[in-house]
């Protein structure tokens, strides 16, 4: 019984989150102070997301996340955020290169996407305008539109799209 238990063990993902960090971070708000005066109602919002993995060394990645958000009155900005917020991984025993995959694109960002809400919250309270409270994101679900995206456009030239492992 124990040898079954070791097996199954040493067959387990091992995922540590050896670090995480801001690599850069922007806001601005051009229209500062009359806009305040001006916004009588939510701003629209504009949200662009791209996760970039990012093998470092031996079973080392750097999973980060690009987050950029425009708040637009009409055609007039009413503050732009943007930050690259990173994990750095190690990742052990995985059994084929689609699982890492899922763990690099879907289970990591999972991890540090609520710290770099955090971060996009507090920087456009501390700017004076309601915290930006991005809804929760499906990575699994982006994952399986890429995957289905890619394999109808399989004759296109690979390119440095959201969610490719840069070795």
């Amino acid at each position: 019984m124990v040898e079954t238990t070791d097996n199954i063990a040493k067959q387990q993902v091992q995922v540590s989150i050896n670090g995480q960090y801001i690599k850069d971070l922007s806001f601005q708000s051009p229209s500062v102070p009359k806009i305040f005066s001006e916004l009588k109602e939510a701003p629209k919002i504009d949200l662009h997301l791209n996760v970039g993995v990012k093998n470092v060394e031996k079973d080392q990645y750097e999973v980060s996340l690009d987050i950029k958000a425009e708040a637009l009155k009409g055609s007039e900005v009413v503050f732009n955020v943007e930050i690259q917020y990173a994990g750095l991984f190690g990742i052990k025993d995985f059994t084929d290169e689609e699982q890492k995959k899922q763990i690099l694109l879907i289970y990591c960002p999972n991890l540090i996407f609520p710290f770099a809400r955090r971060i996009i919250a507090d920087i456009t309270r501390d700017a004076g305008f309601q915290p930006l409270m991005i809804n929760p994101v499906d990575f699994a679900g982006l994952y399986m539109q890429q995957q289905t995206e890619n394999s109808q456009t399989a004759t296109a030239k690979p390119s440095y799209l959201k969610g490719e492992i840069i070795h």
